[in-house]
């Protein structure tokens, strides 16, 4: 019998390595002043739900669900006005985070591939009307 494919959540490291590249990812949000007024005071519950987001997201245990329901990231976002620079932004943090945890190439383009379809499906809202809430408490 064939050993059963390694998902990426696997590959990586798993819960160990997730936690790690949640906090290098956040610590890049706190400095970023595009994204940092996106967010609450403090990063808690939203490090908590990146956890068990990308955990769920890369074949790791389902937490998002468990605790959440369905991700429905874009309806959860809707309230945040969201713009291709925040989207690319996002994705410059969490690609230096997976760089700083030191992810193995492959898993790390996997990685970003998918999630540069997440951070592009959040937008909506132009470059150009930008008007920043710092009511975070839905995401």
């Amino acid at each position: 019998m064939p050993d059963k494919p390694q998902t990426v959540y696997e590959a990586i490291g798993g819960e160990t390595t997730i936690a790690r590249l949640v906090d290098a990812f956040y610590a890049r949000v706190a400095r970023d002043t595009l994204l940092r007024p996106l967010f609450p005071p403090s990063f808690d519950e939203v490090r908590l739900r990146q956890f068990w987001f990308l955990s769920q997201l890369f074949g790791g245990p389902r937490l998002y669900t468990e605790h959440r329901g369905q991700p429905m990231l874009r309806m959860r976002h809707l309230h945040f006005p969201i713009t291709p620079a925040h989207a690319r932004a996002w994705l410059a943090c969490m690609r230096e985070a997976m760089e700083e945890v030191q992810l193995p190439v492959p898993a790390r383009e996997a990685m970003l591939q998918r999630l540069t379809m997440t951070a592009f499906h959040m937008v909506n809202t132009d470059d150009e009307s930008i008007e920043v809430s710092n009511d975070a408490d839905n995401r």
